[in-house]
């Protein structure tokens, strides 16, 4: 569940170098539409594909795979993760769909129509965030490093480490492919990460502190994680666990530009 002291103390040394390695501003954003959210999901992944909105939740003994509905928030089908797994992030590769599972090591690929278990893989560590680029899963386990997995044999075909102007991030958590950038939400902060899958070099921050206001934020963990993206349409979704609202966003560029410092002799 990642609720651990250590854990915690971890998220917020995270916090601590983001603010310590962001030499530049975030973009901002624009809220579109808030629909409805189910506020008892503890949402790990999200994946928008076809016009339908797919959801994976955690917890064990009430993880789930669902489709909901974008406008009321319904759920619209659901199938129940065996009760000693805690699911994790999602994704989709063409009929299916892809659920990773938090410490056992497991992930579950289903028919995306019936919500069939089709076959089950192994992977080494942790399962925190899933997305693909249409060549390969792109893996993350809370580490600094996102891993590149074979979509049919699921072997790790590379892998790269996460860095902002040398400083590694960790604490990736829910991913999302983007006009040809991994979009990482990051435990415990309000903040994405624009990634460059090539080089794990961070392009960019998207700072959505306020999204959400505390007072609407039900427990400690009800944290911001979630990324869907509409590519059909050019429309990007995020949400939070346990969060009462999905939001579609417009992502406001920073209007200035980082210059180092003038030094006076």
């Amino acid at each position: 569940m990642r609720l651990s002291t250590f854990a915690r103390l971890a998220a917020v040394l995270c916090l601590s170098t983001l603010s310590g390695c962001r030499a530049y501003p975030a973009d901002g954003y624009r809220v579109v539409h808030a629909y409805p959210h189910d506020p008892q999901a503890f949402t790990q992944g999200l994946v928008y594909v076809d016009g339908h909105l797919y959801e994976s939740t955690g917890l064990q003994g009430r993880s789930s795979l669902r489709m909901v509905d974008l406008e009321t928030g319904r759920v619209l089908q659901s199938a129940p993760v065996p009760s000693q797994y805690f699911a994790e992030g999602l994704t989709d590769w063409g009929s299916t769909l892809i659920q990773l599972t938090w410490q056992a090591h497991i992930a579950f690929v289903y028919d995306r129509f019936s919500f069939r278990v089709l076959r089950t893989f192994h992977y080494d560590g942790e399962g925190w965030g899933l997305t693909q680029d249409g060549r390969d899963l792109i893996l993350s386990d809370g580490s600094s490093t996102l891993r590149f997995l074979d979509p049919q044999t699921f072997r790790e075909v590379r892998r790269i480490q996460v860095r902002d102007h040398g400083h590694a991030i960790d604490q990736l958590n829910e991913l999302e492919y983007v006009h040809g950038q991994i979009y990482s939400n990051i435990w415990h902060s309000d903040r994405i990460a624009r990634i460059s899958p090539a080089t794990g070099q961070v392009l960019g921050w998207i700072d959505l502190t306020g999204l959400l206001p505390e007072s609407q934020r039900s427990d400690p963990e009800a944290v911001l994680n979630g990324i869907a993206y509409d590519a059909a349409h050019d429309r990007l979704f995020v949400t939070g666990k346990l969060w009462p609202s999905l939001f579609e966003i417009k992502v406001i560029p920073a209007k200035a530009k980082y210059t180092p410092a003038q030094h006076i002799n």
